[in-house]
């Protein structure tokens, strides 16, 4: 059967201190599975590109195939390869990826030693070159020329560049979800410049508060569109998303569903797996915000990378309904 989607990204090692101060060690992550998930609710086949080193348990590999998720497009690279992240949860919806001694010391804990000599979670995320696990055009598989549409999560800016064009040229729809450390001033030129080849853009408020400063969400929508993305969505975490469609410059709010929230780890990127989903099925994107929101509160409700999958479509249709009712035209 032809692969109708995947996610490109990152697959991870994550270290998390959860709000209410609970410690989680070596758990399964990275934006490329939690993409994959918000996916995987909607559609009985998705896959992951991405690269790993050869300290990625093959086990993980074997329970992503296991879940249906494919992994046809995973490349080793060789030797120890620095695959951590680690997040010490504020409170439910801030984090911080940086100095994580301090936090662990916080705890009365010594700092775990698979984390020392860690610095943050996006190392070189604003690089012109590419980085060791960032996934290459020249690595997708044959098994996903024919997707209908890619998700790129976050990744350092050289591996957004070439492989928006590659996949695009393919006549795949591109879905593309910013790194929060090359959304700058700075490099403003290079954003735009390979926002043209994207279809649907999903930055977060604080990236667009980063590039662009204190301005009106609306306004940054239809700055990003007119660099050529028809659909420009701006995640609000628990506020929910804001949806704008160039062609009409028609507005949306979307709420986000009143989950019982464990863990946000995760809940973005597999918001825009969902979104990718509802686009190409329903061609509206509004509904497909909404298919992003359902998947997104799943994931938010319990721990750990493949939690979400415990949920069949059906029950991400009652959730849909629930939301449609609830969009606010702008």
């Amino acid at each position: 059967m032809t692969l109708p989607y995947f996610a490109a990204g990152g697959l991870r090692i994550d270290y998390i201190i959860t709000a209410d101060q609970q410690v989680h060690l070596r758990q399964m992550g990275g934006n490329a599975i939690y993409a994959a998930v918000g996916a995987k609710i909607w559609s009985a086949d998705v896959g992951v590109l991405a690269r790993v080193g050869e300290n990625y348990p093959q086990r993980w590999l074997n329970q992503l195939e296991k879940a249906g998720i494919r992994t046809d497009g995973v490349v080793r690279v060789p030797g120890w390869q620095d695959m951590r992240t680690f997040y010490a949860y504020l409170d439910l919806e801030t984090r911080d990826d940086t100095e994580p001694e301090r936090h662990f010391s916080k705890l009365g804990l010594p700092l775990p030693d698979e984390l020392h000599g860690y610095v943050d979670s996006t190392p070189g995320q604003d690089s012109q070159e590419y980085a060791p696990l960032s996934p290459r055009p020249d690595e997708v598989p044959s098994s996903y020329f024919d997707v209908r549409a890619a998700h790129l999560s976050p990744l350092e800016l050289a591996s957004h560049r070439g492989l928006s064009p590659a996949l695009a040229r393919r006549g795949i729809r591109i879905h593309l979800d910013p790194g929060e450390r090359y959304m700058k001033p700075t490099l403003m030129d290079e954003v735009l410049s390979f926002l043209r080849w994207v279809d649907v853009f999903l930055p977060s408020e604080q990236e667009v508060e980063s590039l662009l400063g204190k301005v009106d969400p609306w306004q940054a929508a239809s700055q990003f569109a007119e660099a050529g993305p028809e659909v420009v969505v701006i995640k609000e975490g628990s506020k929910g998303s804001l949806v704008y469609d160039r062609a009409s410059g028609r507005r949306w709010r979307i709420p986000g569903y009143p989950s019982s929230v464990v863990n946000v780890t995760g809940c973005g990127d597999a918001y825009c797996g969902g979104y990718m989903v509802g686009y190409d099925e329903t061609e509206d994107p509004v509904l497909a915000a909404c298919y992003g929101t359902a998947s997104a509160s799943f994931v938010l409700e319990g721990f750990g990378a493949l939690y979400a999958l415990r949920h069949a479509r059906q029950h991400a249709e009652q959730r849909l309904a629930d939301l449609k009712e609830r969009v606010e035209a702008l």
